[in-house]
């Protein structure tokens, strides 16, 4: 969710998306995002981890929802670009008809969305939308047009939420989504926190290539998102620290990524 609606793709400017593919080892980005990857590394290591395990949390939240939660549908806010074991891999693996939206306003994911669309075949269990996440009114307007907005849905921001224009407008952002959905759905959210200075520097340097800014910002401010909702055990904690599988973790050690899973009553 980093380049305005309908933005060509850059290629001279390093993008969040891109650097973040190739934290987690994909394939999917430039050299100029490259540079800035391995730019970040230099001044925090520890962002590939972040990274992986960001992954690593979708994918336990998920299965999570799925398998125990009895939740069908997902919401996936700010997608990002399509790497391994999506939102609607994991969903479908468990639950072969749940519908699944993705939601981007850049070119190049949705570039790449409407290959994974034509590759599965879709028969509408999986949807891309073209929106900006500032604009939450109008992502709703088209979702209902895909999911069932008298059941519980997954709403999901992983990751993405730094990138608001303010702590107020993530708020709004995230309560105009939650407002929509009935009781029984879930928030699934994680944001980078400013407990790191290593990781601070690092988005700040991110800042002055040009790259849209993304502003981590204290763990209280991301916890009280929460505020009204019921957690999932155990709560609101580091996402390596959330229901943390050891064969893909290894010792879960906190990072300056933190989240919850959590029900609207």
């Amino acid at each position: 969710m980093t380049e305005r609606h309908g933005a060509a793709i850059r290629t001279d400017i390093p993008h969040s998306a891109r650097i973040w593919n190739y934290w987690m080892g994909g394939k999917d980005y430039y050299e100029v995002d490259r540079a800035a990857g391995d730019a970040g590394i230099a001044v925090d290591p520890d962002i590939t981890t972040m990274a992986i395990q960001s992954r690593q949390f979708l994918i336990r939240a998920v299965r999570h929802l799925a398998a125990e939660a009895g939740i069908r549908q997902f919401l996936d806010i700010g997608t990002g670009l399509p790497t391994m074991q999506n939102t609607h891999e994991v969903a479908q693996s468990i639950v072969p008809d749940a519908r699944v939206v993705y939601v981007d306003n850049d070119p190049l994911v949705l570039t790449h969305a409407r290959a994974l669309l034509t590759s599965t075949g879709t028969d509408g269990s999986l949807t891309y939308l073209e929106h900006d996440y500032h604009e939450p009114e109008r992502i709703l307007a088209e979702a209902r047009e895909v999911l069932d907005f008298t059941e519980p849905i997954a709403v999901m921001f992983m990751g993405v939420l730094g990138h608001a224009r303010s702590y107020d407008d993530l708020r709004r952002i995230v309560g105009t989504v939650l407002d929509a959905v009935p009781s029984g759905s879930y928030l699934v959210l994680w944001d980078g926190t400013d407990d790191s200075a290593a990781y601070v520097t690092l988005c700040e340097n991110y800042t002055g290539t040009g790259g849209a800014p993304y502003v981590p910002r204290p763990k209280e401010q991301i916890a009280a998102v929460f505020d009204g909702l019921e957690p999932v055990e155990p709560g609101f904690v580091s996402i390596t620290e959330w229901r943390p599988d050891a064969a893909e973790v290894g010792q879960p050690r906190p990072i300056s990524a933190y989240g919850a899973v959590a029900r609207k009553p």
